[in-house]
């Protein structure tokens, strides 16, 4: 089973991608990640698309597609991927479809996470990510968690583009480049719409019933 997850930054789709992850050896495929590993090579790419984060627009689909195809045309990840912020409009979505027939792979669940603009700013606001083993936790909500990680708390940082107006440009333009998609998923049998301001293993619980139907 192949599972897109998507919703708007900050409604929790990488902790229940983790989930998924940990639970069910599913691959996570995260397109926010794709993208600050190329940054991290400091090559002319990579510095293209941290100026387009930095002032909160998204990356043009060019770019975001040759870093998936790479990733689908792995044959270790066949029927075991989640597409974690991927797509984000109707046309990555048809270039999606595109590269999984010519992969034979198909999407069987498509899951949105739904969270208002003032829900999304209270969680990003909050959002520490730690350096070595990329788990997300709230400095706010997960204080003891955050104290006794493994990896030690001195390693949660918060992200670049974690900030009030940078948060607010990513929700908005989210909200106007992505209601298109929603609306071409919505008739899809494969469609599930999660409210993601209940907790969070309430949620994966949610998610856990779709991926054992």
């Amino acid at each position: 089973m192949n599972i897109i997850l998507f919703g708007p930054p900050g409604a929790g789709k990488g902790t229940q991608s983790q989930y998924l992850v940990n639970t069910h050896s599913y691959n996570q495929i995260s397109t926010g990640d794709l993208l600050r590993d190329e940054i991290k090579k400091d090559t002319d790419l990579g510095n293209k698309i941290l100026s387009k984060i930095d002032i909160g627009e998204f990356v043009e689909d060019e770019i975001v597609n040759s870093l998936i195809k790479k990733v689908i045309s792995n044959k270790k990840y066949n029927n075991k991927l989640i597409f974690d912020g991927y797509p984000r409009n109707i046309s990555q979505a048809k270039r999606l479809d595109e590269i999984m027939l010519k992969n034979n792979q198909t999407i069987s669940a498509i899951i949105y996470l739904d969270a208002s603009r003032d829900i999304i700013e209270k969680r990003i606001l909050g959002r520490v990510v730690c350096d070595k083993c990329n788990k997300t936790l709230n400095e706010y909500l997960d204080i003891k968690e955050i104290q006794n990680h493994k990896c030690g708390k001195e390693y949660f940082k918060k992200r670049k583009d974690d900030n009030s107006d940078t948060i607010m440009k990513r929700y908005d333009t989210f909200i106007t480049e992505t209601n298109p998609l929603l609306d071409y998923y919505k008739k899809k049998p494969c469609f599930f719409k999660i409210d993601a301001t209940l907790k969070i293993n309430e949620i994966s619980a949610k998610i856990e019933k779709i991926v054992n139907v």
